[in-house]
């Protein structure tokens, strides 16, 4: 089996030629050494690593998973080598500052670094990705000792770092909270309460475990309003920086779940001795605002864990059906002499590549494209600009996580397809990849709580601009493939289904706003599908008016895979916009039984 898990050429085409990343080095001078050279060879390094020592210990990561014992948790033998192998190469804070022990590099570019590795082993980059999200929120909010004390020992591997946020009662609804935060007297707090589905809570990869903690001071609001963000390490740190005595964060359980065994899952208890300190991260009363900093960041990176595998098992799909010889060639069924052909040949399996093609195709490139709005929102020659590329990132969030977790379910379903029964059996990676999959639809805000943001709060933010601003871009992609005769049919599917989306989000707004309300919400998923879907057509249409430019001057060896870029714009404007104009027709009329429904007409 061929140990190809992304599509190298793809991702060239997407960082140099769709986005062109080397020009950002003219934008930021901590960029001026990236250009096209150090770019390749960037993703070239984390491709090697990715694939020799990620994916080399992925299948052990899931047959092994991890296990707890007097409350320590051992993740699989071979993590903890790879851990500090890939924490040599500083691979854990790639954009992070360098005086911190980041590489300082776009956010386009670790876009493609993100692919390799998630695609070769995700549930172990949890830990790095948890790690680096955590050393945000310092580096945001914490004053300069919490930034000396912790960051550079976050973005460097030698400390972890986590999320605390679920409790037993307060899942989504954070508001719900009971953990508590008793003063000292001396600016630490006595810390109190259980926390769960803690990703990384507790392992033997590093010495400390930093967690940031959402608990309520005692006396303070009641719901979101009141509640604060802390810090709490595993291990108490002295003032030279040396571990202290243990923090009285104790791990009571581990999670056996579906897929992602390689991960750690945790139920911790906070102070059940009552020796549990913590310090404030940021002000009183204000972490949730922290908390959606970090919580936005990880929306993006559960994007990414959902595509890599979607590009994953389209990769090992499409190897499979090379290679796998079945039943002869349709035209020549009934021919007793015909030799048995690669399932490549057969047209369901042609149609199932197909699908899986111009989907990773079009995730790739919003994923992508929604790192570089990061580098433009902050880089972008004026304040206006950052400003418009800032919304993007906002509106196409919840996009970007749930359209694409979604899609990517569905895409890893379709590569067990293509394997048969063999995709169904664990010794191939089909089984694997859909059970680690499946997670990414659920947390970090479930895709139901995506497409309400969606529709109830990015719809309408700053009035409405960022979207027009979208609206606007997808525009002037669509003018410019009308002009080249080789995309005007699928540029004229493209701005019909655009179109429609600007007139069904007016109408899916103003329901929100209206009597009807619970009925807008209860169709806030379907008009994530069909605002996702139009988005894609986007892409692939971006995609296919710069393939045909550069097919006037491409290397023969180049030609067929720009062809291929065309095609699957084609093969997606021809079969699943109808798809979407039907979303939208249903959108419009906004059905109103899941809200009207008596609650006895269910079976009880």
């Amino acid at each position: 089996m061929a140990q190809v898990i992304s599509d190298q050429r793809d991702i060239e085409f997407v960082v140099h030629e769709l986005l062109q990343a080397q020009t950002l080095a003219e934008l930021n001078d901590n960029y001026a050494d990236f250009n096209k050279k150090t770019i390749d060879m960037v993703i070239k390094e984390a491709k090697n690593l990715a694939i020799k020592e990620l994916l080399s210990i992925n299948k052990e990561g899931d047959e092994i998973g991890c296990t707890l014992e007097n409350g320590k948790v051992t993740t699989p033998p071979s993590f903890k080598r790879v851990f500090d192998l890939f924490n040599k190469g500083e691979w854990l804070a790639p954009t992070e500052d360098p005086q911190w022990g980041g590489q300082g590099m776009p956010f386009t570019v670790a876009a493609a670094t993100a692919e390799y590795f998630n695609g070769a082993n995700y549930p172990f980059m949890m830990y790095v990705t948890l790690t680096q999200g955590a050393g945000h929120l310092v580096e945001q909010f914490g004053t300069q000792a919490q930034k000396n004390t912790y960051l550079k020992n976050m973005y460097t591997g030698k400390w972890t770092g986590t999320m605390l946020l679920t409790e037993p009662g307060a899942g989504s609804d954070v508001g719900a909270l009971t953990t508590k935060a008793v003063p000292n007297g001396d600016g630490t707090y006595n810390i109190v309460g259980e926390k769960i589905f803690i990703s990384g809570g507790e392992h033997d990869l590093t010495e400390n475990i930093i967690h940031p903690v959402l608990a309520r001071i005692e006396g303070a609001p009641a719901g979101t309003k009141g509640i604060s963000l802390f810090l709490v390490p595993k291990f108490r740190v002295n003032k030279d920086g040396s571990l202290g005595e243990f923090n009285d964060v104790i791990c009571t359980g581990i999670e056996h779940k579906m897929g992602i065994h390689g991960n750690s899952t945790c139920s911790l208890s906070l102070g059940a001795k009552g020796d549990c300190i913590g310090t404030l991260l940021g002000e009183e009363n204000k972490g949730m605002k922290a908390m959606f900093m970090l919580m936005n960041a990880a929306r993006l990176l559960v994007g990414v864990q959902g595509f890599a595998c979607a590009g994953a098992a389209y990769m090992y799909a499409l190897d499979y059906a090379k290679n796998r010889i079945q039943g002869r060639d349709l035209t020549e069924i009934m021919n007793p002499d015909a030799q048995t052909v690669p399932i490549f040949r057969h047209p369901d399996v042609r149609r199932q590549l197909m699908v899986m093609k111009s989907n990773v195709e079009a995730m790739r490139t919003l994923i992508y494209y929604v790192h570089y709005c990061i580098d433009m929102s902050k880089y972008a020659a004026t304040d206006e600009e950052k400003a418009k590329y800032q919304g993007f990132v906002e509106v196409l969030t919840p996009i970007a996580k749930g359209y694409v977790t979604d899609r990517a379910f569905e895409i890893c379903s379709q590569g067990m397809q293509v394997y048969g029964g063999y995709g169904y059996i664990e010794e191939y990676p089909m089984a694997q990849l859909l059970r680690d999959v499946r997670i990414t639809l659920i947390y970090e805000g479930t895709n139901g709580i995506q497409a309400m943001d969606l529709l109830g709060r990015k719809l309408g933010m700053n009035k409405g601009k960022p979207v027009m601003d979208l609206f606007g871009e997808m525009q002037a992609t669509i003018a410019q493939a009308k002009d080249i005769p080789a995309l005007e049919k699928s540029a004229a599917k493209v701005e019909e289904v655009v179109n429609k989306l600007g007139e069904v989000a007016i109408h899916m707004g103003t329901t929100a706003m209206s009597p009807k309300m619970l009925a807008a919400f209860a169709n806030a998923h379907p008009f994530l599908d069909a605002t996702g879907d139009t988005i894609f057509a986007w892409m692939l249409l971006w995609r296919g008016v710069t393939a045909v430019q550069k097919l006037a001057k491409a290397k023969k060896k180049d030609i067929p895979f720009y062809q291929g870029v065309i095609k699957s714009l084609e093969f997606y404007t021809q079969t699943v916009l109808p798809i979407t104009l039907g979303r939208f027709a249903a959108l419009l009329g906004t059905s109103t039984v899941a809200v009207e429904i008596e609650d006895n007409m269910f079976p009880s």
